[in-house]
């Protein structure tokens, strides 16, 4: 008999349950926040860690699995080899190549796409039936590339797009009014970045409309200048980043939330980059945050928003720049 069987007398056998397996690519400051937050929250069984830098990436293994007696149950596994990815429900890509200085932006996506193709056939090719939740920076380019790359239906390749730029919008506003950020209402959409839409048609709480109270909000005659939060939206993360060097809980949070919404097939509505040709007038190829209804399939279904003329012009302006930068891309 093992000491196992000594101390312990067995009721049933244990029985296999549905796998909740998350593979995070990129043991960095995102990547990291992201595995953290799902281990506080119990959002999967088991994480699969990514990443070249070995011993970083066994540290951080360990640095974890030494907390394990204070959260829930989740396997916790890390290796170079892709091969630890495979079973995955969620993949999610955090890892590229940091902009250099005086480097331009299309020369930094290209480096990325070509780290991408180290990357994305691996996951796909030990997790056939994966969702891709890209999180790397441009992330919208990069999720266009990651579908390529992948030959994945693109319900199951996610780019975490706005969704935190639409949290920051609600938090700022919520500072406004002096109310929860929860319990306010408004979308970011587009490009994560400056060419980023926010939504002030459908501004609200409580359905209550800020425009029909304030009809100017959000433009530039606005007294108030409701515009600014927008403003601090874009320029958000290059002050944190100007401050700590990086930003990495705000990104974390969000992205386990999203692996819960998925995992857990909870059907909840987000700002996400997904292939937007044919909605809003787009006609380019290009992925773009629009409200997304996520659940175990991926996306779901994407909400056909009620956009003024501006709003709908901004986000056919941001999927031409988009396309621009696609098209000089080598794949």
């Amino acid at each position: 008999m093992s000491t196992k069987e000594l101390m312990m007398q067995s009721v049933v056998e244990e029985a296999p349950h549905p796998s909740t397996k998350v593979t995070v690519v990129g043991v960095g400051q995102v990547g990291m926040a992201a595995v953290y937050s799902m281990m506080i929250k119990g959002v999967a069984s088991e994480i699969a860690l990514v990443d070249i830098a070995e011993d970083k990436l066994r540290g951080e293994m360990m640095d974890l699995q030494h907390g394990q007696a204070f959260t829930s149950k989740v396997n916790i596994k890390a290796s170079p080899d892709y091969a630890i990815s495979a079973g995955s429900k969620i993949c999610v890509v955090t890892a590229g190549a940091r902009q250099r200085e005086g480097e331009s932006r299309l020369s930094l996506v290209q480096r990325n796409a070509n780290i991408f193709k180290g990357i994305i056939p691996q996951l796909v090719k030990h997790s056939p039936n994966t969702i891709l939740l890209i999180v790397s920076n441009p992330v919208d380019v990069l999720t266009y590339v990651a579908w390529k790359l992948s030959g994945l239906p693109q319900n199951r390749v996610i780019g975490s797009g706005t969704m935190l730029d639409s949290s920051r919008f609600r938090f700022l506003m919520s500072q406004r009014l002096h109310i929860a950020p929860s319990s306010c209402h408004g979308w970011v959409l587009g490009e994560h970045g400056d060419s980023s839409v926010a939504v002030w048609s459908g501004v609200n709480v409580a359905g209550t409309r800020l425009q029909d109270i304030s009809p100017l909000a959000g433009s530039d005659e606005d007294p108030e200048n409701w515009e600014q939060i927008h403003r601090d939206v874009i320029n958000s993360a290059y002050e944190i980043i100007k401050l700590k060097g990086y930003t990495s809980w705000g990104i974390g949070t969000m992205v386990s939330t999203l692996c819960s919404s998925i995992l857990h097939d909870q059907k909840s509505v987000y700002a996400l980059s997904t292939l937007v040709r044919g909605l809003h007038g787009i006609e380019e190829e290009v992925f773009l945050s629009l409200p997304c209804v996520v659940g175990e399939l991926g996306i779901q279904d994407i909400f056909k928003q009620n956009l003024n003329d501006k709003e709908r012009n901004q986000l056919c302006k941001s999927a031409k720049g988009l396309r621009d930068i696609i098209d000089g891309i080598e794949l």
